[in-house]
This record gives C-alpha cells, structure tokens and sequence, in this order.
C-alpha cells in the first residue's frame, strides 16, 4: 500500500475542495481548528441542558433573561477589546480565560456547594461561550483568507465544525455513564486548549506563506464600506422596512415555539428520566441526531430543495411541520414524542430553514445587511427567546397541562407559516425588481 503523501491528499481533496496545493496545511488547520472548537461546545451543551432541569422549569425565564442581557452588555465590550488586541493576544487571551472558567466549574461541580447554586450561572454561561468562541473563530478566518479563497474554501472549513458538532455529543453520549458529569468539562477544557494550538498552527502557516510570497490568495479579505454595526441604526432599518420586520417575525415565532417546546422538555424529561448522568446522555444523543441529520440534510437536500422548490416553499415547509407537530405532541404529550417532534424540528431548522433565511439578505441594500441583521441575530433571536420563556411560565401558572400547552403554540406556528408565505412573494417581488433595473441599466 502506497503512503499518503502531502501530494496525493492534495489531489484527492482536490476532487472535493477546490483547495491550492499552498493552501493545503492552513486549510487542515482551520478545518481542525473548528472542529475540536465546536466539539468542545457540544460536549458542553447537554452539561448544560442538564443545569436547566436541575435550576428547575420555573426559573427558565430567569435564565433566558440573564442570557439576553448578557448578550446585550458583552457583545459591545467584545467589539471594544477586539478592536484594541491584535489577534494574536486576543485568541489566546479569551480561550484562555473560557478555559480557566470552565476549570472554576468543574470545582464547583466537584465540590459541597450545592447545584441550585452552580446550574444556572453555568446555564446562562455556556450560552454566552458559544457566541464568543464561534464569532471569534470566523472574524479571525475573515482576517486570514481573501475573498477569492474564502469562497473556495469555507464550505470545507465549515464541514470541519459540522463533523465536531456530531463528534462533541457523540462521545458525551458514550462516556457520560463511565465518567459522569463534571469530568465532561474537563474533556471540553482540553478540546478548547487544542483549538488555541490549531489556531497558532494557522497562523504559522499563513505568516511563512506570506513571506515566501505564496500568499497571493491568502490575504486579507476586503472589508466593505459599511459603517460598523450598531444597534440604533440597525432598529431604525428594521422598523423604515416591513421586508426587514417580516423577517424580525419569521425569526420571532421560531424563537418562541423553540422555547415553548424546551420549557416542556424541562418538565418532561425529570418526570421520565431519575439521575443526572442519564438526562445528560439523552440531551447528548438528541444533540448527536440533530447535527447528524443536519449535515445528512445539507450534503444532499437543501440546495437541491432549495433550487427545486424555491424560497417561498422553503420558508413555509418547516412552520407547516411545526403545525403539524405541535397538534400531535398535543395530543400525546409524552417524552417520545417530544424526542422525535424536537430532533425533527431542530434538523430542519438548521438544514432548512436558516439557510433559506439567509437568502432573504440577498436582496436588501449592504446597510440593511449588515445593520439590521446584526439586531436580528442578537437582540430579536434572544429577545424572542426571553420573551416566549415568560410566556410559557404565565401558561403553565395559569394551569395549563403540557398537552394545552402544546396546542396553545399551534397558531404561533399558523402565523409562522403565514409571514413566511408573505415573506417569499415579497422576496420574489424585490428580487424581480433588481433584475428589471439592472436590466434597464444594461440596456444603451
């Protein structure tokens, strides 16, 4: 058998991957680097799951609360200490300090204190980690590849995250039972320390290419002419627009019935499931069948679904099936259904729905883009799930079973369904303007 050399990979990951063969090292870093970044987080995330159940149900909008306005006060002070480190101090300093964090929990989880204690500032914690880390990681691919490269190989460096995403809950799910749960931070300690190397191999590599000259399309991606992001001008935007308001909805019910049906898993699953380290495991392989199906979905669905069926199919597919969902879980409230009824859901929104949603920016001017969607992908997604937290509380207060519950998020998916109908004929409409303009405009 003939050994791999550098050469014969390059040519087979060149069947897949329009990669140089200069490019080939910085571009398995990166695929590493994103890799052992978001296994790090899902080993995490059914910790965290499990810090919910343990806070309790009726403390969620507590929780949910504090994430938003974290979000709301850190997001600002990031972009304030980014602008002012260069990037080489700025990764090791904030994976650093997100280890060391997580060193502080493990030794809380280990000690006497008591879990009511340690679950939710962990709860509200990991929420703001996955934010930072994954920011962090793009804004320093944008820095290191040009628009010429980063078109080629992003989809690549993407599918690095993707299989750490499946990778991350898969060994959670295996090990949880022989290692419990506070040793989990520890394994998602040494994933993130492997990333800070990765992310020093990159920067290795891309720096000796550089002064060989071999960095042709490894520089600095152009940065557009756009004022940097900011909330005022990006909520001015959003409320001169009812395109841009449209999409503000479309993400609002989705963060609503998201939350509606996590609200009921946090009432669910300790009725069903007794010691911590089991509800981690079903967290974690629930995880593992989202981000599976996800990338089953992407690799052979969405563009063709997407290409056949085009915008406004897409956008009402995964609302219809919420419809549908919810009046079955309504009429079976039980863990199996919610099990499948949530994977389902979840695939689809991240194999379906988001990508479409996505395509909704392609027709809006570089400010909208750049301005209205910051605000949404923060303040309305968060806002959103802060705001259906409480509202699940006031039903379950108000006495409503999970199966009323259940039914009471039915028309919030029918309206779901309905702005995303409006939403694609108004995409439609916009887009067939554009080309009617560059049309005239080609026209001498």
């Amino acid at each position: 058998m003939m050994p791999l050399t550098p050469s014969s990979f390059h040519r087979i990951l060149s069947r897949f991957t329009p990669v140089n063969r200069e490019e080939l090292r910085g571009l398995l870093w990166s695929f590493l680097c994103f890799f052992t970044l978001l296994a790090s987080y899902y080993v995490l995330r059914p910790v965290r799951d499990e810090m919910g159940v343990q806070t309790g149900v009726q403390n969620l909008p507590w929780l949910f609360s504090a994430v938003f306005v974290s979000m709301l006060v850190l997001v600002p002070l990031f972009g304030w200490i980014a602008g002012r480190l260069p990037v080489r101090r700025l990764i090791p300093t904030i994976y650093l300090f997100f280890s060391s964090n997580l060193f502080l929990f493990f030794l809380a989880l280990i000690s006497d204190l008591p879990r009511t204690t340690v679950a939710p500032v962990f709860f509200v914690w990991v929420s703001v980690f996955n934010l930072f880390v994954v920011s962090v990681f793009w804004s320093v691919m944008a820095d290191l590849y040009s628009t010429e490269s980063a078109r080629r190989l992003f989809g690549f460096i993407a599918a690095g995250g993707s299989s750490g995403a499946v990778a991350g809950p898969l060994f959670t799910a295996l090990m949880v039972p022989f290692l419990g749960v506070a040793p989990l931070l520890l394994v998602s300690i040494g994933l993130l320390l492997a990333a800070m190397t990765c992310f020093f191999a990159v920067f290795r590599t891309h720096s000796r290419q550089a002064r060989e000259g071999a960095g042709a399309t490894i520089l600095k991606v152009e940065v557009d002419e756009c004022a940097p992001p900011s909330l005022w001008i990006g909520l001015t935007k959003i409320l001169q627009s009812r395109y841009l308001l449209g999409i503000c909805l479309y993400l609002a019910c989705y963060s609503v019935l998201s939350t509606t049906l996590y609200s009921q898993q946090m009432v669910l699953v300790p009725q069903m499931v007794g010691s911590a380290e089991e509800r981690t495991q079903l967290f974690a392989w629930v995880d593992f069948a989202v981000n599976g199906l996800t990338v089953l979905a992407q690799i052979f669905l969405t563009g063709r679904l997407l290409a056949g069926l085009g915008v406004t199919a897409m956008l009402v597919l995964v609302p219809a099936f919420n419809v549908v969902g919810f009046s079955v879980f309504g009429l079976a409230p039980i863990l199996a259904v919610l099990v499948v009824f949530g994977v389902l859901r979840r695939a689809g929104e991240f194999a379906i729905a988001k990508p479409t949603r996505e395509t909704l920016f392609t027709v809006v001017s570089k400010e909208e883009k750049y301005q209205a969607k910051n605000v949404i992908d923060t303040v309305v997604h968060r806002g959103g799930d802060m705001a259906s937290s409480w509202f699940s509380n006031a039903l379950q207060s108000a006495g409503l079973t999970i199966g009323e519950t259940a039914f009471a998020a039915v028309p919030i998916a029918v309206l779901w369904l309905a702005n995303g109908f409006y939403l694609g004929r108004h995409h439609g409409r916009i887009r067939d303007g554009h080309s009617r303009d560059d049309h005239r405009a080609s026209v001498p």
